[in-house]
Order: C-alpha cells, then sequence, then structure tokens
C-alpha cells in the first residue's frame, strides 16, 4: 500500500503521494470524495514520463488544516493563499516547472494555479472540468449566503441530506450515477461536514475566466480537456466558449459518466496527449 507523505505550512498538513519517476513534475488534485492516490492507475503507462504528486485535497482523508473551526471555515481561503501553499512545496523539492492534472472538485485548485502562478506551469489537464461551469447547486450552497446556511443545516441532518439529494434526481439536477456517488459520501457526521468544508472554504476559488484564458494563451499553457459524453453534471457543451478562445486547448470526449477515473482513463489520457 501507498504510504502517504505530510508538507506542513501556517494554514495546513498537507498529505501527499509520490509516484512514479519520469522528468517532468505532475500535481494530481482529486475529485470529491476521493484521495491523492486516485491517479495511481496512471503510474504504469506514464511512469517514465512524470513524477506525480497526488495530494489530499482539503477535508479529505490526512490532510488537517491548522484551524478547523467554523469560523476559519467560514472565511475560505483566498486564491493567493491557496497558490501559495503549492508554490512553497515546489520550492522544497527543488521543483521549477510542473504540469498540473485534476478531476472535477480538483479543477477548482488547478484553475487557481493558472490564474495566480501561470509562470510555473507547462501544461493543465482536466478530466470533468467543474470550474468552467459549476452548476446553480454548487454555485446556490458555495456562493450564495442563504444557500450555504441552507448547506450548514442539512450537513447536521443524515435524513435530511439524503432526501434533499434524491430530490434533485427526481428534477433532474444530478443523474444516478452521481446520486449514488454522493449517497456515499454523507453517510456519516464526519462525511457531512467535510461536505460543508468543501463547498464553503473554496468559494472564493470561482474561476475568473477572463484571467484564465489570458494566462493559458499569453504563458502558451497546453491544456487538455476530458468530458464523459453522458456525464449530465459537467457535459462538453459546458468547454465550448473556452475552447474557442483557447490558443492551446484540446478536448476529449470519451465514453463516461462523470465517474471517468477507472481502468481506461489512462489510455484515453494517452490517446489525448499524442493526438495534440
Amino acid at each position: 500500500m501507498m504510504k502517504n507523505q505530510f508538507f506542513e505550512t501556517d494554514l495546513v498538513k498537507l498529505s501527499y503521494y509520490t509516484f512514479g519517476n519520469g522528468p517532468k513534475t505532475m500535481l494530481c488534485f482529486h475529485g470529491y470524495g476521493m484521495h491523492g492516490r486516485q491517479f495511481k492507475t496512471l503510474e504504469n503507462q506514464f511512469k517514465d514520463t512524470y513524477t506525480f504528486y497526488g495530494f489530499d485535497l482539503f477535508f479529505h482523508e490526512q490532510t488537517q488544516l491548522q484551524n478547523n473551526s467554523i469560523e476559519n471555515i467560514k472565511n475560505g481561503i483566498k486564491k493567493e493563499e491557496l497558490s501559495a501553499i503549492f508554490a512553497a512545496f515546489c520550492t522544497a523539492k527543488g521543483i521549477d516547472n510542473f504540469s498540473v492534472l485534476a478531476y472535477s472538485m480538483g479543477s477548482h485548485y488547478a484553475s487557481t494555479l493558472v490564474e495566480i502562478i501561470p509562470e510555473k506551469i507547462d501544461e493543465v489537464i482536466i478530466a470533468a472540468p467543474s470550474c468552467l461551469n459549476p452548476g446553480l447547486v454548487v454555485n446556490f450552497f458555495s456562493q450564495n449566503k442563504i444557500g450555504n446556511k441552507i448547506l450548514e443545516k442539512l450537513t447536521l441532518s443524515k435524513n435530511g441530506m439524503n432526501k434533499f439529494l434524491e430530490s434533485l434526481v427526481k428534477i433532474k439536477v444530478i443523474d444516478e450515477p452521481t446520486l449514488e456517488i454522493l449517497l456515499r459520501e454523507v453517510g456519516t457526521q464526519q462525511l457531512r461536514f467535510n461536505l460543508y468544508g468543501c463547498a464553503t472554504y473554496l468559494r472564493h476559488l470561482k474561476l475568473d475566466q477572463e484571467k484564465y484564458i489570458q494566462n493559458l494563451n499569453q504563458h502558451k499553457i497546453k491544456s487538455y480537456y476530458i468530458f464523459g459524453e453522458r456525464d449530465k453534471n459537467y457535459p462538453p457543451k459546458i468547454g465550448k466558449k473556452y475552447l474557442l478562445k483557447l490558443e492551446n486547448a484540446k478536448q476529449l470526449i470519451v465514453p463516461e459518466n462523470h465517474d471517468m477515473i477507472n481502468v481506461n482513463f489512462s489510455q484515453n489520457l494517452l490517446n489525448l496527449l499524442n493526438d495534440y
């Protein structure tokens, strides 16, 4: 079993895993409810190309905020603060430049790095890029004060949260596969607290579309976007307006739903990179 390591700052004790031993560096940001080992399946295919650093993101596995109080969570983390954490990590590891791989929730970390420290980034790979269009529900619970208060109340009640998620399927806001994923992630009080923490603490990471596009083009950063053709939450259409404005971007649509980081992902990624 992979053993994690820790990198500590004033804000966080960050848990991470290292795999692969290639000359290029890849920082990996997993999806909601996952962990820093999520992209381990890429090692066989890419171990001679990249050294991967897979992080347990905030409110996941063994990463811990130095201040885990509700008050601190409500204050949230700023984009500059988040970027400083990973810039410091790279300095400690002697890393000058790196690539970024992200999935779903992790795409908000990736887009933040593009906005704040683009000069350090070689390429960006995002699967199910929720940062491009998080959706009405996510925005309501994270960006709206009333919505965030409702979420806080829901996280105190298991039955309330389950019924709410099931209602979203009925009105076709989320699909059944996404419901199954979410129900697994709200089964305990701690998991429900983690959901509230993610939605609240990361709310300042909302994408600045103009800056994101400008930095990718100005710094000639290659960007790759992978969509599941059956992903009802982040379908391929959300990427259209971005791809039209990006000079070094490529899209791949795979026959998957939202849960696409599976045994096929490594080959799908290899095909995309080779097709650039």
